[in-house]
């Protein structure tokens, strides 16, 4: 299952699910990764139709200026 994870303008990060309508939120990448598996585990009733592999699609904006 792939999670889209973005930062927050406001500080920390977003993750949601692809294909589901699953979203978490955490204040560091470390503890967005226990609450995606949280998030799954509550999604999932049950435990055999929850996926193996998770992957973190993290996205990060940059601006800066051309002159």
């Amino acid at each position: 299952m792939i999670f889209l994870v973005e930062e927050d303008p406001e500080g920390g990060f977003n993750a949601r699910a692809l294909g589901e309508s699953i979203y978490t939120e955490a204040d560091t990448l470390e503890e967005l990764k226990k609450q995606v598996r949280n998030a799954l585990e509550c999604h999932f009733d049950d435990q055999s139709k929850m996926p193996s592999i998770i992957r973190l699609h993290i996205v990060r904006d940059e601006v800066y200026a051309y002159a």
